[in-house]
């Protein structure tokens, strides 16, 4: 090949295309818009969905405001309750304790205003043997007398009131049978004699009263 020819080749290779040259006038000719600081931001924090959890936040934060209030209220009354639980938990336990004394202190000394009225009878047994001496019989008896009514007022005094054996009728609930003897002139035991009264205290048995019964006969069997 000539080198003529050679060099022709090289040079249409070496040429750039029409449609280069087309673009690079339009790419000469492209306008680029300025772009605001910041637009593009948001465009992508609302793409990403950064907006609205900043709305949910904002949102919950009443609802969270309330909770606490509610909460503070609730542990407030929740304190007052506890005091007033703690106070009368420990009214209770003083008042136990107080209870607990006055019950000792009763079962102790609930005697003591019987007592003083035995001991008024037993000044009065005192003076009765003191002037047994020099005394006749009459007045002997007169002040022991005096000895008994005193007794007997006591005891009245204290609930205490003798069984009545007007029914001669023989009572084994109230009657204690220490002698027994047959009899032709009775069907069914009744009381012969008092040996020892019984008492009643207010309505329950104190003593039993001992006694003598008259039981019906045995009849022999032919």
């Amino acid at each position: 090949m000539p080198l003529d020819d050679i060099e022709d080749d090289d040079k249409k290779k070496a040429e750039p295309a029409g449609e280069i040259d087309g673009l690079e006038e339009s790419a000469d000719e492209v306008e680029y818009e300025p772009v605001q600081e910041g637009e593009g931001l948001t465009e992508n924090k609302d793409r990403a969905g950064v907006r609205p959890h900043e709305d949910e936040e904002k949102g919950l934060k009443p609802k969270l405001k309330k909770k606490d209030s509610e909460i503070k209220a609730l542990r407030k009354d929740y304190d007052e309750l506890k005091d007033k639980y703690l106070r009368a938990l420990a009214e209770m336990q003083n008042l136990r304790k107080r209870f607990d004394r006055e019950r000792t202190d009763y079962l102790e000394y609930a005697l003591s205003e019987f007592l003083r009225e035995v001991l008024v009878v037993l000044d009065s047994f005192d003076r009765a043997l003191k002037a047994s001496d020099g005394a006749d019989g009459q007045s002997f008896r007169e002040g022991v007398e005096l000895i008994y009514r005193q007794y007997q007022d006591m005891l009245k005094k204290q609930g205490v009131r003798p069984i009545d054996l007007a029914d001669k009728k023989f009572d084994p609930t109230v009657q204690q049978a220490v002698l027994t003897e047959e009899s032709d002139d009775v069907e069914e035991p009744e009381v012969a004699e008092e040996l020892q009264r019984g008492y009643w205290h207010k309505d329950r048995l104190l003593r039993p009263a001992m006694v003598k019964v008259r039981v019906p006969r045995k009849r022999e069997q032919s």
